[in-house]
């Protein structure tokens, strides 16, 4: 069996997944201020008399990175950036400890200017003094010569508790983006340490050894002790749950639009043909622009509990969520009573939600039914409005899927998908008001964490050759190896499909159902003078998304329809 956990903003959705199919799912409330006591209740809850043993694996999705990162509750760090001659990388600062030395590194991987390890002996001293415990380290060009960062990291030795090298965060060349996904590792590091050690030891205190997985932004998890060397990892992994649990649903043929609707939030995404879009630079997490591979998602504020006000002569929904609905015993009026009130809905106590619309109506000079109806409309129709700006952002630059480059292809959503606890209300709302037929996924409520649950261990390689100097790399992997100056372009694809398929298998895929393709493969030649001196090689490859094998039959007893293998 496997366990989906994934943590919104109002509830942590959890399922346990079985052969025969959704064999049990709960609610867990989330508390923002101990998410480690949400997660660890929603475990200890799925597994109540079920034997730890018939589980294979349990997938978590958490905001804590997230919300660490957006609140500014971080450690401080240390950063040392070697660049070299060009771009000042004071540009790029991201904490108050950032340090630039002298080194430089071609993009060929050669060494045009010494490292000043003198300089880097001077700031560890410094860091340390300061009780500085996390460094990042990254120098330009690393990912085809680490020789810089690698040194740096030895001089600070074990001085600190931890040092993350930017060579190892992804294989794509981005300096500033290198230095921003760096920093956030660092940051994220302890706290996420102290959330893997929290949940291991609770798990083991009560005879659970669970192996435990983390949901990735790409849509795909890898173990959780792996992820101690990626924590940043987790930022954003929500959104993917919810686009992962709609993709064995999507039209094969057609474009879609998946929107998961929460009490505080709505994310939205777009599938083509039922493969989602990639964000193909790395996700922007508060200011920070980042290497972090992702799926093309976004989050607004508006969702089932979402508070609403006459501002002035203004109704607004959201985009803050400061309780329950009033139905429920809530502070202020949201779009759930307003469901409520006019029919579409059928839970909690009218005379609750109409207390609180009654004042919305008496502030904007309507009767109470005009009022609900200009709740509910408003809301499904930022909904409507943000996806049409979403799809606007998207066809303005090339449009990739998790699978290919959609070369002369425009994004048009022709269905909407909609998953989430409000979903059957709000998607009487968005089809009325919109241009598209909508369909709830099956098992909404819990969708996303059947999503979670079901993905794939995905990672990825890159791997850069050149035959001049005679050298193949992915620093990312910690990889290099003499060539002949004969390597070719197979040979390379041979090579990072190898260390692929390595990867994937020490990250916790199955090694007899590895989906793996080659997402990119290029060659140029280098001259010198009138003569070819050699080729520059470079091929990017990846576990194709999407979900596991073997489990496919659950999606049989979900709905009668197989998910996409």
């Amino acid at each position: 069996m496997i366990i989906g956990l994934d943590v919104g903003g109002t509830h942590a959705d959890v399922v346990l997944l079985g052969e025969e199919g959704l064999v049990r799912q709960i609610k867990v409330p989330t508390n923002p201020e101990n998410l480690f006591d949400t997660v660890l209740t929603g475990l200890e809850k799925i597994t109540d008399g079920i034997d730890p043993g018939t589980i294979q694996r349990a997938v978590l999705s958490t905001t804590l990175a997230t919300n660490r990162i957006t609140q500014r509750c971080m450690p401080d760090v240390g950063m040392i950036i070697s660049a070299g001659p060009g771009i000042n990388p004071e540009f790029f600062r991201t904490c108050s400890d950032y340090h630039v030395v002298s080194g430089g590194i071609d993009h060929r991987g050669r060494q045009t200017l010494p490292l000043d390890t003198d300089r880097v002996r001077d700031i560890a001293d410094s860091l340390e003094k300061k009780g500085i415990r996390y460094v990042g380290v990254v120098s330009k060009f690393s990912v085809r010569n680490p020789a810089h960062e690698l040194a740096i990291a030895d001089i600070l030795g074990d001085r600190f508790d931890k040092v993350f090298m930017g060579h190892r965060v992804s294989g794509g060349l981005n300096f500033p983006r290198r230095i921003a996904t760096t920093f956030l590792n660092a940051s994220v590091y302890p706290i996420h340490k102290e959330f893997f050690e929290a949940v291991v030891k609770a798990l083991a205190r009560k005879g659970l050894n669970l192996p435990i997985r983390i949901l990735k932004p790409d849509g795909g998890n890898m173990r959780f002790s792996a992820s101690l060397e990626h924590p940043a990892q987790m930022v954003l992994s929500g959104p993917a749950a919810s686009v992962m649990g709609a993709v064995g649903f999507a039209p094969q043929n057609d474009t879609c639009l998946v929107l998961d609707i929460g009490g505080t939030t709505t994310d939205m995404a777009i599938l083509a043909n039922g493969a989602p879009l990639l964000d193909p630079l790395g996700i922007t997490i508060g200011d920070h622009k980042t290497l972090i591979r992702a799926l093309d998602t976004i989050s607004i504020g508006v969702g089932g509990d979402s508070a609403v006000r006459v501002i002035g002569d203004t109704l607004q929904v959201g985009p803050d969520r400061v309780g329950m609905a009033m139905a429920f015993g809530g502070p202020l009026p949201t779009p759930t009573d307003a469901i409520l009130l006019l029919g579409i809905g059928d839970q909690g106590d009218p005379d609750l939600a109409r207390k609180g619309i009654q004042d919305i109506a008496d502030a904007l000079g309507v009767d109470l039914m005009t009022a609900a109806q200009q709740i509910f409309d408003q809301a499904c129709q930022t909904i409507l409005d943000e996806a049409d700006a979403m799809v606007r952002r998207i066809n303005a630059k090339p449009v990739y899927t998790v699978h290919e480059l959609w070369e002369g292809h425009r994004i048009q959503p022709r269905h909407i998908m909609v998953l989430g606890g409000p979903a059957p209300w709000f998607a009487k709302g968005l089809e009325r008001l919109g241009n598209c037929p909508v369909e709830l996924v099956p098992r909404w409520t819990v969708a996303n964490a059947i999503g979670a649950g079901l993905a794939r261990t995905t990672c990825e390689v890159t791997l850069f050759a050149d035959t001049e100097q005679e050298v193949v790399t992915a620093p990312e992997e910690g990889f290099t190896q003499d060539i002949s100056s004969t390597y070719s372009k197979e040979d390379a694809i041979n090579t990072a499909l190898s260390l692929l398929r390595d990867k994937a298998i020490a990250r916790g895929a199955n090694p007899d159902h590895l989906e793996l393709e080659v997402v990119d493969a290029i060659e140029f030649n280098m001259v010198r003078g009138f003569f070819t001196s050699g080729k520059n090689i470079r091929v990017i490859s990846q576990v194709k998304p999407g979900l596991i094998h073997g489990f496919d039959p659950i999606a049989r007893k979900i709905e009668n329809r197989p998910f996409i293998q």
